[in-house]
């Protein structure tokens, strides 16, 4: 509902838990005008730099084979152009916002997702913007249940989509 009641002409939401540096929030919004079209745009923060970093390469062999397999699992669901989905850190303009969070479904760790294939599908440009980000530790994430709950949720969305249920 906050998206929705938000004023700016930009809006951005970030992970509370401060990992992306909002230093970058003027990278996103300079990308986000470079492609917007009709007031309409999304700028997706991304780590997908940091591949060779310490902060993926020291990473659990469990928790990068589940990184793996969900990027595998997004490309049969369509998003392709987007390598970090889960980056918590994204802009939207405000058209894209009153267009799209009104659709949206679900809640949660995959809510970015369903944002995501609902832009692809209304044709909403997106772009990917190298954040700057590091670990922070005392996660909330439970990386065996989170990863479940988020493979049951993508399910969930590709059914309901592809059924025209939502």
């Amino acid at each position: 509902q906050g998206m929705l009641v938000s004023r700016g002409r930009r809006i951005l939401f970030a992970d509370a838990d401060g990992a992306t540096s909002f230093g970058d929030v003027e990278k996103l919004d300079k990308e986000l005008s470079r492609v917007e079209r009709m007031g309409h745009g999304i700028a997706v923060g991304s780590r997908a730099h940091m591949v060779k970093s310490d902060a993926v390469v020291k990473r659990s062999f469990l928790r990068n084979f589940l990184m793996h397999g969900f990027h595998t699992v997004l490309l049969v669901l369509g998003i392709s152009s987007i390598k970090d989905t889960q980056c918590g850190f994204k802009m939207v303009t405000r058209k894209t916002a009153a267009t799209l969070f009104p659709l949206m479904h679900v809640e949660g760790w995959i809510f970015d997702i369903e944002l995501l294939l609902l832009a692809s599908w209304h044709n909403v440009p997106m772009v990917e913007v190298p954040v700057t980000w590091h670990e922070v530790d005392g996660s909330k994430v439970s990386i065996v249940r989170d990863s479940v709950k988020m493979l049951v949720d993508l399910l969930i969305i590709r059914f309901y989509y592809l059924t025209g249920l939502w």
